[in-house]
C-alpha cells in the first residue's frame, strides 16, 4: 500500500529522498550591499545547496523587501541638485556664455561708434558715404566671407572654425591702431582723389571718398562684420548648439542684461577718450591716442572671448549629453556651397527668417542714415560727435536693460509670436514720429522754439530716441526670437543657414536700404528731398516684416512639436 506523503514545509513539490528525485530548481540572484544595515542570512550559507535558497528567501520576507528597495535605489542615479530651478550643468553653460556676450557687445559698441566717427568726419567724406560703403564694399565682403565660411565648415571642426574666424579680427584691430592709422597720410591717395573729384563732379563724391579713405572704410567693414560674424554666427551659433529651447527661452533675454551693461560701460569709455582727446595740447594726435586706448580694450576683450570659448570646449561641452550622442553618430555627407544655398533657398522656414533679418536691416538703415546726417549738421566737430555717440550708446544700454527684464515676462505670458512682432511695430511707430518731425518741421517750429530747441536739434533727439527704442527691442526680443528659431533645426542647416542669413542677409538688408537711398538721391537730388518717399517705403517694409514673423511663428510651433524641443510652460 502506497503511503500518502505530505509536502515538507518551505519546499515546493518536495518528497523524501528515498521515493523520487528532487527536481532541479532555478536559483534566484539577490543583490546585496556591503553597507546595508541588515546582513542577509545568505552570507553564511554559501555551501548550502542552491535548491534551499528559495525557501530561505520566502522565510525572510522582511529581508527580501529591504534588499529589493536598496537594489532599486542603487540602480537609479540620483538627480543632481538644482539651483534656482536649473541643474549645475545649465549654469556652467549660461554664466560663461553671458560673460562672452558681454565682451562681444562691449567690443561691438566701441567699434560701431568708432567706425561712424572715422568715415563720417574723414576728409572729403560725410554721412552720404555710408550708403555707397554698405552696398559696394560691405555686401561683397560679406558674401566672400560666407562662401569661405561654408567651405571651412566642411573641413574644420567647430572649435577650429571659431578660432579661424575670431583671431583675424583681433589682429586687424590691433594693427589698425598701431600701424594703419599712423601711416594714413602715406596710404591714402588724397591728391589723386581730389583731382578725380574735380574731373567727375560731386555726384561721385561718395565712391571717391571710399577710395580716398580706404583704410577707414576697411575698418568700417571689419567693424560691421564683427557684428555679423562674431555676434551672430560665432556666439549665437555656439550658444544654439549647447542650449535647449527651454533654456534659451529663459536665459537668452537675460543675456542682454549683462550685454547692455557692456553698452553702458563701452559708451562711457568712448566718451572718456573723446573728452581726453579734447583736452590735449595742440600738435598732439588725439585720434591716435583714442584709437590706441579703444583698440587695446577691443583686443583684450577678444582674448577673453577666445579663452572662455576654449574653457567651455574643455570643461562643459564634453558633459552635454546631446553633443556626446551626436559625436557618436556617423556623420552625414556635407553639402557643397552651391547645394547648401539651393537647399536653404527652398526652405520656407529659412526664407521667413531671412525676411526678418533683411527687413530689419532695410528699416533701420532708412532712418539711421538720415539721422546721422542731422547729427553731423548739429555736431560738425569730431569730438562733439563722438561724445554724443557715447551718450547715445549709454542710453541704449539703460533702456535695453529695462526691456530685457520685461522681455522674459513677454515670452512667458504671450509667447514667441508676440515677442517677434514687437520690434517691427516699435520701429514703425518711432519711425513715423521721426519722419513726421522732418516733414512738418514748420508746424512744430513754434512749439520747439518755446522749449528752447531748434528743429535740427529736435530731429537729432527724436532720431536718437527712435534708434534707442528700435535697438533695445531688437536686442531684448528680436535677437532672442531669431536665435531660438535656429535651435530645432538640423545641425548642418543650423550652421550654414545661420551663416547665410546673419552674414549675407544682415548686410543685404542694410545695403538694400542704402541702395534705395542712392536711387532717391539720384532721382530727387538730395536725401532731404526724398524723405517723404523713404517714410512710405518704411511702412511697406515693416508690413512685409510683420507678415513673415506671423508665418514663422506657426512653423516654429510645428517644428518644436516634431522635434520635442519645446519651451516648457511657455506659449508659442
Amino acid at each position: 500500500m502506497q503511503a500518502t506523503m505530505r509536502p515538507t514545509v518551505g519546499l515546493r513539490n518536495s518528497a523524501p529522498s528515498g521515493l523520487r528525485a528532487m527536481p532541479k530548481l532555478t536559483s534566484r540572484v539577490v543583490k546585496t550591499f556591503a553597507a546595508s544595515p541588515i546582513k542577509s542570512p545568505l552570507a553564511s550559507v554559501s555551501s548550502m545547496p542552491k535548491p534551499f535558497l528559495a525557501p530561505l528567501m520566502l522565510a525572510e520576507p522582511g529581508v527580501q523587501a529591504n534588499m529589493t528597495v536598496q537594489a532599486a535605489a542603487g540602480d537609479v542615479p540620483q538627480p543632481p541638485k538644482k539651483f534656482l530651478g536649473f541643474e549645475p550643468l545649465t549654469w556652467a553653460k549660461i554664466i560663461p556664455l553671458g560673460l562672452m556676450f558681454f565682451c562681444i557687445l562691449f567690443n561691438y559698441t566701441i567699434l560701431r561708434d568708432t567706425k561712424d566717427v572715422l568715415v563720417v568726419t574723414a576728409p572729403g567724406s560725410g554721412a552720404e558715404i555710408i550708403p555707397f560703403l554698405k552696398t559696394w564694399v560691405n555686401l561683397p565682403m560679406a558674401i566672400v566671407f560666407t562662401i569661405g565660411y561654408a567651405k571651412l565648415a566642411n573641413v574644420l571642426s567647430s572649435e577650429a572654425l571659431f578660432y579661424s574666424c575670431i583671431i583675424p579680427f583681433i589682429l586687424f584691430f590691433g594693427a589698425f591702431a598701431g600701424l594703419l592709422y599712423p601711416l594714413r597720410d602715406t596710404l591714402h591717395p588724397t591728391e589723386y582723389c581730389e583731382k578725380l573729384l574735380e574731373t567727375m563732379g560731386t555726384r561721385w563724391a561718395g565712391p571717391i571718398a571710399i577710395v580716398r579713405n580706404w583704410t577707414f572704410c576697411l575698418f568700417y567693414v571689419m567693424a560691421e562684420l564683427w557684428g555679423s560674424v562674431v555676434v551672430s554666427v560665432l556666439f549665437w551659433g555656439f550658444a544654439n548648439q549647447i542650449t535647449t529651447v527651454e533654456e534659451a527661452s529663459q536665459f537668452y533675454p537675460l543675456f542682454g542684461l549683462g550685454a547692455n551693461v557692456a553698452l553702458i560701460f563701452s559708451g562711457q569709455a568712448v566718451k572718456y577718450f573723446s573728452l581726453v582727446r579734447a583736452n590735449l595740447p595742440p600738435g598732439v594726435d588725439g585720434w591716435g591716442l583714442t584709437l590706441n586706448g579703444l583698440m587695446g580694450m577691443v583686443c583684450i576683450g577678444g582674448v577673453i572671448i577666445t579663452a572662455i570659448y576654449y574653457i567651455l570646449q574643455r570643461k562643459v561641452v564634453p558633459q552635454i549629453k546631446s553633443l556626446r550622442e551626436k559625436k557618436a553618430k556617423k556623420s552625414k555627407a556635407k553639402m557643397s556651397v552651391a547645394e547648401s544655398f539651393a537647399f536653404l533657398a527652398a526652405s520656407p522656414y529659412i526664407r521667413d527668417l531671412a525676411t526678418l533679418v533683411v527687413a530689419y536691416g532695410i528699416s533701420i538703415n532708412l532712418v539711421e542714415v538720415t539721422w546721422k546726417s542731422k547729427i553731423k549738421a548739429q555736431f560738425p566737430n569730431p569730438n562733439d560727435y563722438s561724445v554724443f555717440m557715447g551718450e547715445f550708446s549709454t542710453c541704449t544700454g539703460i533702456v535695453t536693460f529695462g526691456m530685457m527684464l520685461l522681455s522674459r515676462v513677454i515670452f512667458k505670458k504671450f509667447g514667441w509670436g508676440t515677442a517677434a512682432l514687437i520690434t517691427p511695430v516699435m520701429l514703425l511707430a518711432t519711425g513715423v514720429g521721426f519722419f513726421s518731425l522732418l516733414l512738418f518741421s514748420d508746424f512744430f517750429q513754434p512749439i520747439l522754439a518755446s522749449m528752447g530747441m531748434t528743429p535740427l536739434y529736435a530731429a537729432v533727439l527724436v532720431g536718437a530716441a527712435q534708434n534707442i527704442f528700435s535697438k533695445s527691442s531688437k536686442y531684448s526680443l528680436f535677437d532672442p526670437c531669431k536665435e531660438m528659431a535656429y535651435i530645432p533645426l538640423d545641425d548642418e542647416v543650423k550652421t550654414k543657414g545661420k551663416a547665410a542669413i546673419d552674414v549675407i542677409c544682415n548686410p543685404l538688408g542694410k545695403s538694400g536700404g542704402a541702395l534705395i537711398q542712392q536711387f532717391m538721391i539720384i532721382g530727387f537730388g538730395s536725401l532731404a528731398a526724398s524723405t517723404p518717399y523713404l517714410g512710405i517705403i518704411l511702412l511697406g517694409i515693416t508690413l512685409v516684416w510683420i507678415n513673415a514673423a506671423s508665418s514663422l511663428s506657426v512653423q516654429f510651433s510645428k517644428l518644436q512639436e516634431e522635434t520635442g524641443n519645446t519651451m516648457d510652460g511657455i506659449k508659442e
